[in-house]
C-alpha cells in the first residue's frame, strides 16, 4: 500500500524507477487519498486523474490546462476550457509528469488564506478549523494533506511562500523572470510567479528544474545563469546569514512563532554558517503600502479583459454594451477582486497616478537597492515568513487590512523582484511554523543549499500530526 501522506516526489520516483508501482498505480494511491481526505479539505476544484508513467502533479487553478476548466477559483471563468497549455503546465507534461486535478485558491489569486475562492474555502489539513494561507492555499493543502507528492501555485505577494509556512511545506517563489507566465492567469504581471510547493528541499529543487528557464512566449524571461543544483551537502561552512532586525522584531509576530524561527537561526551558526544582525528599515515600512498600490494598479488593468464579451460568464442584460460590462462584472467578481480593482483604477486615475502608482514605482526602486545592498554583506537573509501560524476560518474575513498583514515579511523581497524559500522550521501551538531564506536574484541554488542543510538538522515531520 503507498503511504501517500509520507512519500515525497523524489520516493515516489523512486518507486517507478525500481518497479515497485506503475504510474497507474501510483495516481490510483492519490486519487485515493483524494476521494478520501478532499471533501473534507477541499483543495481541489476539478480531479482529472491523468493516466500517465510519472510522478503525478496538482495545478493552482490559474494555471492554464489544455481540455481542462481553469477557473482561477472565479465565477468570472466558470464554464471556461482553455484550448492550450499555459508553459509550465506544457514543461510538466513534457517531464511525464501526470496532472492529478487543479486546487482551490482566493479569487484571481487575490488573498492570504483561501477563503476567498468563490467556490468555497480550503482547509489546513493540520485543523481543519483554520485556514491554509493563500492565495495559492489548495496547492499547500494538497502536498501536506498527502493529495498530490507535489504541486504548483503561483506568487505575487507571497502567495507560495505563505500558505507553505502555514501548511507545513516547502514553497519557492523563484525569481522574476526565471519561469514562464504565458498562461497563467494574470493578478499582477510585475509580480506574478510560478513557484513548487513540495514536501522537501530536494523535491522543491527537482520541480523548479523541470519548469524554470526563458519561454519564447513570454518576453519578461531569462535563461538561468547556472544549472539548478539538487542539494546534497549538510553543513552551511562560509555560508554568510543576515537577520533583518526588522522583519524578525516586527510587531505582530507571535512569540511562538519567533522561538521556532531563532532556534532554526541558532541551528544554522552550529551548521557553520556566519550569522549577523542586519537592518532592512524601509523595507519593512513601506513594503505592504507600495504593494497594495502596484498590485492592485496592475490587477485594474489585467481584469478589464473579463467583459463578457470572449469568454467566461456573460450577464443576460437588455441594454447596451456599457451594461453588459456592468452586469458582468458585478455578477462574476467577489467582494475582494472588486475591493483591489477600484483601488488600483483610483491611484491609476488621472490627477491620482503620480501620487500614488508613480511614487510607489519610486519606493519599489528603494526597496529594492535596500536589499541589493544587503547583499554586499551576505548571501541569505532569514526571518519568519509569516507573522502567524495558521489562523481561524472567518477569523479576518471581515477586516482586509488584518489579512493584508498576512504578506507583510514576503511583500518586500517580491517587491524586489528577488527569490525565497520557505521551509517549516517548527511548531508553535501545535501549528507549523515557516522560516523564510531570501537571496539576491538567481540564487535559488544558494537558497535550497541552506534549506535543504536546515531541513535535515531540523528533523521536522511534514505529515500533520492529526493525521499520522
Amino acid at each position: 500500500m503507498i503511504d501517500t501522506l509520507r512519500l515525497t516526489a523524489e520516493d515516489a520516483a523512486g518507486l517507478l524507477e525500481r518497479g515497485e508501482a506503475s504510474g497507474d498505480e501510483l495516481a490510483g494511491a492519490y486519487l485515493d487519498a483524494i476521494e478520501a481526505r478532499d471533501p473534507e479539505l477541499h483543495a481541489y476544484l476539478h480531479v482529472v486523474g491523468e493516466q500517465g508513467e510519472g510522478v503525478p502533479i496538482a495545478h493552482k487553478d490559474v494555471i492554464t490546462t489544455k481540455g481542462i476548466p481553469t477557473t482561477a477559483g472565479s465565477k468570472i471563468l466558470l464554464g471556461y476550457t482553455p484550448v492550450f497549455d499555459s508553459t509550465v503546465a506544457a514543461r510538466c507534461k513534457e517531464a511525464g509528469l501526470p496532472i492529478l486535478g487543479k486546487t482551490n485558491l482566493d479569487e484571481l489569486a487575490m488573498g492570504s488564506s483561501t477563503e476567498n475562492s468563490a467556490f468555497g474555502p480550503t482547509r489546513n489539513p493540520w485543523d481543519p478549523e483554520r485556514v491554509p494561507g493563500g492565495s495559492s492555499g489548495g496547492s499547500a493543502a494538497a502536498v501536506a494533506g498527502g493529495l498530490a507528492p507535489w504541486a504548483l501555485g503561483t506568487d505575487t505577494g507571497g502567495s507560495v511562500k505563505q500558505p507553505a509556512s502555514l501548511c507545513g511545506v516547502v514553497g519557492l517563489r523563484p525569481t522574476y523572470g526565471t519561469v514562464s507566465r504565458y498562461g497563467i492567469v494574470a493578478f499582477a504581471s510585475s509580480l506574478d510567479q510560478v513557484g513548487p510547493l513540495t514536501k522537501t528541499v530536494r523535491d522543491n529543487a527537482r520541480l523548479y528544474e523541470i519548469i524554470a528557464g526563458q519561454d519564447p512566449c513570454d518576453s519578461t524571461t531569462v535563461e538561468l545563469p547556472e544549472p539548478v543544483a539538487i542539494p546534497e551537502g549538510e553543513d552551511l561552512t562560509g555560508v554568510r546569514i543576515g537577520v533583518p532586525k526588522e522583519m524578525n522584531e516586527a510587531e505582530g509576530i507571535d512569540p511562538g512563532v519567533s522561538a521556532s524561527v531563532n532556534a532554526a537561526i541558532r541551528l544554522a551558526e552550529e551548521l557553520g554558517a556566519d550569522v549577523e544582525e542586519t537592518s532592512l528599515p524601509r523595507s519593512v515600512d513601506y513594503g505592504l503600502a507600495c504593494y497594495y498600490l502596484v498590485a492592485p494598479a496592475e490587477a485594474s488593468s489585467n481584469l478589464a479583459r473579463y467583459d463578457g464579451v470572449r469568454y467566461g460568464h456573460r450577464a443576460a442584460v437588455d441594454g447596451d454594451l456599457t451594461a453588459l460590462y456592468a452586469r458582468t462584472r458585478w455578477e462574476g467578481f467577489g467582494a475582494e477582486p472588486k475591493r483591489r480593482i477600484l483601488l488600483g483604477t483610483y491611484a491609476l486615475s488621472a490627477g491620482y497616478y503620480d501620487a500614488y502608482y508613480g511614487q510607489a514605482q519610486k519606493v519599489r526602486t528603494v526597496i529594492a537597492r535596500e536589499h541589493a545592498a544587503a547583499f554586499e554583506r551576505f548571501d541569505v537573509l532569514v526571518s519568519p515568513t509569516s507573522p502567524t501560524v495558521a489562523f481561524r476560518i472567518g477569523e479576518k474575513a471581515e477586516n482586509p487590512l488584518a489579512m493584508y498583514l498576512s504578506d507583510l515579511l514576503t511583500i518586500p523581497a517580491n517587491m524586489a523582484g528577488l527569490p525565497g524559500l520557505s521551509i517549516p522550521c517548527g511548531l508553535s501551538d501545535g501549528l507549523p511554523v515557516g522560516l523564510q531564506l531570501i537571496g539576491p536574484q538567481f540564487s535559488e541554488n544558494a537558497l535550497f543549499r541552506v534549506g535543504h542543510a536546515l531541513e535535515r538538522a531540523l528533523g521536522f515531520d511534514f505529515v500533520p500530526e492529526r493525521l499520522r
